[in-house]
């Protein structure tokens, strides 16, 4: 073990004199620093020999200039797509977010049309959404699409994001996922609200109580926050069930119907046509 940990404490001691002040460790690296300085930790320096001259002091190496935490956020580019790539660009090692500890290397920020008129936001990737490194791919990601296809509208006409920007981190975690906590919505939140001053929608739609919570601060059912308008910094929000509720077993009609009178709201709002084969669309067959 001792030439792995060598390696890594090379690499670590590189990142420190290159100016890098945290770096995100899993469990099973944790562990395995414990376990080097259980054991004593610092290596032994060889014995210089007696009769060998002394060295001649080596030039000292060039230091990278430190680089500075990210803690706060710049918004550069002149169209919104542009200030969109600058914010992702930032999001990939966003400190407040990385040096909770407690979420997953790979970021997924956002995917769509960043001047759209309407702006999804759910909680965190998933499994899918880590190894596509695109919200909204997987089970869930197939139902949204098929709520805006309903709606007249495909993946191209809005814009998607999470509240959460790294997959929160689970022991021994493979395909399982867990709710963001209150602290790793927070580390991210800036990047919501700066997507939401480029994209400026016209209205926003929170996509379950983990959204919703963190968006807006909202707490209790989400069927106790739907069927009426929040704001967010001047922007009207929707809440509505996020589409992996319609995976449930438990999911009916009344379900689908609820989340379609929000998508119905949301079309009014942004002006679109509703036809009475949309108004109809999950209500009971007479």
């Amino acid at each position: 073990m001792s030439q792995v940990v060598e390696s890594l404490v090379d690499y670590l001691r590189g990142r420190v004199a290159a100016g890098q002040t945290s770096v995100y460790l899993d469990e099973q690296a944790k562990e395995v620093l414990r376990e080097f300085f259980r054991r004593g930790g610092r290596r032994r320096k060889p014995e210089a020999s007696r009769s060998a001259a002394p060295a001649t002091p080596a030039a000292p190496a060039p230091r990278e200039a430190p680089q500075p935490a990210a803690t706060e956020l710049v918004v550069s580019g002149s169209t919104a797509a542009e200030k969109i790539a600058s914010l992702r660009a930032q999001a990939e090692n966003w400190e407040p977010a990385r040096r909770l500890g407690s979420l997953r290397d790979t970021m997924v920020f956002s995917t769509g049309n960043p001047e759209a008129e309407v702006m999804l936001v759910g909680e965190a990737p998933g499994y899918q959404e880590e190894r596509e490194r695109e919200p909204f791919v997987g089970p869930a990601g197939q139902k949204l699409n098929d709520i805006l296809k309903a709606m007249g509208l495909g993946r191209d006409r809005v814009y998607i994001s999470n509240i959460v920007k790294f997959r929160p981190a689970m022991n021994r975690q493979t395909t399982n996922n867990r709710k963001p906590s209150p602290e790793e919505m927070a580390s991210c939140l800036p990047f919501v609200r700066a997507e939401v001053g480029v994209v400026r929608p016209k209205c926003l739609v929170a996509l379950g109580g983990t959204a919703a919570e963190g968006l807006l601060g909202l707490a209790g059912s989400v069927g106790s926050m739907r069927g009426r308008w929040h704001d967010f910094e001047g922007i009207p929000v929707r809440v509505t069930y996020h589409p992996a509720y319609l995976l449930h077993g438990r999911a009916g009609l009344q379900d689908k119907r609820r989340i379609w009178e929000d998508m119905l709201a949301v079309m009014e709002r942004l002006g679109m046509p509703v036809s009475e084969k949309q108004r109809g669309f999950f209500l009971p067959k007479s």
